[in-house]
């Protein structure tokens, strides 16, 4: 049976994901400490604004179609191993022993992989909340929802890029 143009869409984004989003993620995340930002986008408003919002409303569909694959074809046991927790456990038990997580399969790295996905699409969902909510009282609410999802998203971003680098050295090394 032949591939509708969805499912060849899809067979085309899906390997693409990761790089569409993490280009736009680290511009809106390169902007945000020059934010001046907060019932509404100002009129006058900076490069830094305009590049935030808009690169940020462009991660609200590919942040959930990142968050889509990484629930489909089996792998929401990988990212999210909750109910099948032996690797994690694993992983936690190595880690107390000072041994490193393996990358891949459904263990801790594979979690934290997942919750950044989780995160990503809260803190784009809570900034389009902001969007379009501005110049009322409830777009401060969304503001705060927005920042707070935002820097957890950010130190979680954090430890999956020290876990990539201890995976690839890990991979190095063997």
């Amino acid at each position: 049976m032949p591939l509708t143009a969805p499912q060849k869409l899809w067979q085309w984004l899906a390997p693409r994901l990761h790089l569409l989003v993490l280009l736009p993620t680290v511009l809106v995340l390169g902007c945000s400490p020059f934010l001046l930002m907060g019932r509404r986008l100002r009129e006058n408003a900076s490069v830094w604004d305009l590049t935030h919002v808009y690169l940020g409303l462009l991660l609200v569909p590919l942040s959930i179609l990142l968050l889509c694959y990484c629930l489909s074809g089996g792998r929401a046991k990988q990212f999210f191993p909750l109910l099948e927790p032996s690797g994690l456990i694993s992983d936690l038990k190595g880690l107390i022993k000072g041994k490193l997580p393996k990358g891949g399969g459904n263990g801790l790295f594979s979690l934290l992989e997942g919750m950044c996905a989780l995160l990503l699409v809260a803190t784009a969902v809570t900034g389009l909340g902001w969007f379009l909510t501005e110049g009322s009282s409830e777009a401060l609410v969304w503001r705060g929802w927005h920042k707070d999802l935002g820097l957890a998203f950010f130190i979680a971003l954090i430890a999956h890029l020290l876990a990539a680098v201890s995976h690839l050295l890990d991979f190095f090394r063997n």
